[in-house]
């Protein structure tokens, strides 16, 4: 995990090739061409290019009628814009009718850093995924996120992505077969595991790496990309670990934390359990590698964590 590249890069690259593939597919911008990286998109394709300024509901509601007109629509803006300015929007014009309407949602979690809590998307997942029918994804490094854009070419239904904007270690390789929905393992173990999305899977494959160093024991890592459906399977393998560390660029409350127990409960099995994240208030602005140190969920954060629980169990 050496070479580093930004999600926002990766998105704008997989826009493009979207076009390239699918004729019907448009983007619509609320005046973050720039920021978002859908620029590229609307330079080569400026007939499929829409920018209607800074009105987020005014995208959502435009990009639903173009959806209901047959295109596949990519709406681009910040998560916190996304997600709260245009709530109504999203549920009542687009999960209503389940429509193929993408939403790219950057600034995920506190990576907007010294941008401040108005630019964090602190709350967004725990607003979108009570939608009906909504799909929602976090990837976690540029290839993932470029496969998940083409994925959606022929995903039916509405998609929302939380996009961070901080740099990313290459974790997949280009031949990764992603598949919406599927969780994917990275590290397999017997004595834990972490369940992470987006900035925390980085995290947490050296979180294991140090639990085995120092502790001997062999920690699984799953990257659960597609956080709204939860992939059920894999959290039944979780289980099996008795132990398990969920972390999310995200509140606790609402977030994959409470998406993964709820699964848990419903498998009337009892784990020793840990949830890493925000908590439930607003911080100060600063850089985000700090925050996220700050908060417990970098590496040392998910190392104590799986740490405290293997020690539990021991």
């Amino acid at each position: 995990m050496n070479e580093t590249s930004f999600l926002r890069d990766a998105i704008g690259e997989g826009m493009v090739q979207v076009g390239d593939r699918e004729k019907k597919a448009v983007a619509v911008s609320a005046n973050v061409m720039a920021s978002s990286r859908a620029a590229a998109f609307m330079k080569k394709y400026p007939d499929r290019a829409f920018n209607v300024g800074i009105s987020e509901q005014t995208m959502v509601s435009f990009a639903a009628g173009m959806a209901r007109e047959g295109f596949i629509s990519y709406t681009f803006t910040m998560a916190p814009f996304m997600s709260l300015r245009a709530c109504e929007q999203i549920r009542t014009d687009v999960a209503y009718d389940s429509l193929n309407v993408r939403f790219i949602a950057t600034y995920a979690g506190v990576s907007g850093g010294i941008s401040g809590a108005t630019h964090w998307g602190l709350e967004d997942f725990a607003v979108v995924k009570g939608m009906p029918g909504m799909t929602v994804l976090e990837p976690c490094d540029a290839t993932q996120a470029k496969k998940m854009m083409l994925a959606s070419i022929d995903f039916k239904g509405p998609l929302y992505f939380r996009i961070g904007i901080e740099p990313v270690p290459q974790i997949y390789p280009e031949n990764y077969d992603y598949q919406i929905g599927r969780a994917d393992f990275l590290r397999r173990g017997s004595d834990g595991t972490f369940i992470c999305a987006g900035i925390t899977v980085k995290y947490a494959l050296e979180a294991a790496q140090l639990i085995y160093r120092d502790l001997g024991k062999q920690v699984t890592v799953i990257d659960m990309h597609t956080i709204k459906p939860i992939d059920r399977t894999a959290v039944y393998e979780a289980i099996k670990t008795k132990n398990i560390v969920v972390a999310q660029d995200h509140t606790i409350i609402g977030g994959l934390g409470d998406s993964i127990a709820a699964v848990i409960v419903d498998s009337g099995q009892a784990v020793n359990y840990k949830v890493l994240g925000l908590p439930d208030k607003f911080f100060a602005l600063a850089h985000a590698p700090y925050l996220y140190h700050q908060f417990g969920y970098d590496t040392d954060g998910l190392y104590k964590a799986m740490r405290e629980l293997l020690e539990k169990s021991d």
